[in-house]
């Protein structure tokens, strides 16, 4: 009896991760699944407070990938305000991008990100456009139609519903006797004010008559009734935290040195499909020489020698992942690249035992696929397709075949080249451009402030039906060997997911 359980106890159920991924077989997130460990502790007292560089922090290990369709300044805003963190896109002049962090560091919580303005000749069908394609109750019209100019009315739908001309200029209707805050206001005095005027649309003016910012009752009820969520994320000043994405070429460095003299960032991504490069180690020496108190992020990388290389130069964070994202094709025009979870695993190996957090970037369809990806080291993830399509992400809303979309491409794509991504694949410099990835369309997911609290719970979730207290936790016990995974058959993968239903309505939250 006595040997009979000693051999059951010497059973053992599932793999390390370094027998798993020792095999010669590259793994993406859905190739593996992670063993239930012992529950003793609430959902809710999971820790996802994690480093995204040596010296950045985050509530929520969440952060938005720098792509020209998925993030600018509205973005960046709420990314912070969920506890994460944005990085613009480069897609731009480097003058763009200084304005659009200082739109990031300059937000006030609690106002419209984002406000709708209009010029004064801008006609009512303008207006209804715009209603159609961003959700908005009302616009501002100022003098140029841009926000900081002179403020001279607001245009509502009931100035404008009774109109059968939608060629009337918007000078003709809109309400000249404004209610306005002052700039100096505090978000409490203009919540007060806003409902002592009971009017959707609140204006804060500077002293000259500027429009500074929007105060509007949707905001304020779409804060109060959302989902609970994780601090937000800030630096020593009080003001929201950004990175921005950045070349490798000369006059990215004039590009950085616009942002650190703007103060407008907090960390940088050097942007490259294959970080392990002469270029972006000559970028972070000079980087770290110019501004030592920049955080620098490096990559892509998907093995420890890429990371070893990139780490001796100085990096502070590691972005991991090539060719893994939706859009991305490079693993099958250039056949370079790794599964995820193997590049994740690999390379966060070497990277947290030199104590530099990385990202894993690329792959993220769905929360099981952040509790693998932190699961397996990396400290935050990147998402570019799970945020494409929300609110915040740039572009305007368009119907195809009924559905409500927006507009998405890889950055490798002819379409985001043309814009100027190129570089991102060293192929600035060559006449025949090779495209590594797609351009098309995602559905109208609705708003982030939603969406990542969501995501954050599905983790924390995920976390205590492995037994893990902490992304540093579960960092530990992949060490120690303490979790255990397997890989996953193509029939596992079809019994884990929704099978056998005539029909069914998937809603996440």
């Amino acid at each position: 009896m006595g040997s009979m359980a000693a051999a059951i106890d010497d059973i053992a159920d599932g793999f390390t991760a370094a027998q798993l991924f020792g095999q010669g077989t590259t793994y993406t997130y859905d190739d593996v699944i992670f063993l239930p460990g012992h529950i003793d502790f609430g959902a809710h007292e999971v820790d996802l407070s994690s480093h995204l560089t040596r010296t950045l922090k985050l509530a929520t290990p969440i952060v938005s990938s720098p792509m020209d369709k998925v993030t600018e300044a509205e973005m960046a805003i709420t990314m912070a305000m969920m506890g994460g963190m944005g990085f613009l896109h480069y897609n731009m002049t480097a003058e763009e991008q200084v304005q659009q962090a200082k739109r990031v560091k300059q937000h006030v919580p609690g106002f419209v990100t984002r406000p709708a303005t209009l010029a004064p000749q801008s006609t009512i069908a303008d207006f209804e456009s715009l209603k159609a394609t961003r959700d908005v109750r009302g616009v501002c019209i100022t003098e140029d139609g841009q926000p900081g100019s002179r403020l001279l009315g607001v245009v509502t739908s009931r100035d404008t519903d009774f109109l059968n001309d939608r060629l009337t200029p918007l000078s003709e209707v809109m309400t000249r006797d404004l209610d306005t805050a002052s700039e100096s206001a505090s978000v409490e005095q203009v919540l007060e004010q806003l409902k002592k005027s009971k009017r959707k649309l609140l204006p804060v003016v500077s002293s000259q008559g500027q429009l500074v910012r929007v105060a509007t009752k949707a905001t304020f009820l779409e804060e109060q009734r959302a989902p609970r969520r994780a601090a937000t994320s800030v630096d020593s000043a009080g003001r929201l935290l950004l990175g921005a994405a950045v070349g490798t070429r000369a006059d990215d460095r004039a590009r950085v040195d616009a942002l650190r003299a703007a103060d407008a960032v907090d960390a940088v991504i050097l942007d490259s499909s294959q970080g392990d490069s002469t270029y972006q180690l000559d970028m972070l020496a000079y980087l770290k020489k110019a501004h030592p108190e920049l955080q620098v992020i490096c990559g892509n990388v998907v093995t420890g020698r890429q990371a070893r290389s990139l780490i001796d130069g100085g990096a502070d964070a590691l972005r991991v992942g090539m060719g893994s994202g939706s859009i991305c094709t490079t693993q099958e025009v250039c056949a370079v690249g790794r599964g995820q979870a193997t590049a994740v695993y690999q390379v966060s190996r070497m990277a947290n035992a030199r104590g530099v957090p990385t990202i894993a970037d690329g792959g993220i369809q769905n929360s099981g696929h952040i509790v693998k990806a932190l699961s397996l080291g990396a400290s935050t993830v990147m998402c570019g397709s799970l945020l494409a399509g929300t609110t915040e992400a740039p572009g305007e809303y368009f119907m195809v075949d009924g559905v409500r979309v927006k507009a998405y491409r890889g950055m490798g794509s002819l379409e985001a080249m043309a814009k100027g991504s190129e570089a991102r694949y060293h192929s600035d410099t060559q006449n025949l451009k090779i495209a590594q990835g797609v351009s098309g369309t995602v559905r109208d997911k609705g708003s982030i402030r939603n969406q990542i609290p969501f995501l954050a719970q599905a983790v924390r979730q995920g976390f205590q039906d492995m037994g893990v207290r902490s992304v540093s936790g579960a960092h530990a016990a992949l060490k120690q060997g303490a979790v255990m995974l397997e890989a996953r058959s193509s029939a596992a993968q079809a019994e884990g997911n929704i099978h056998d239903m005539h029909s069914f309505n998937k809603v996440r939250w």
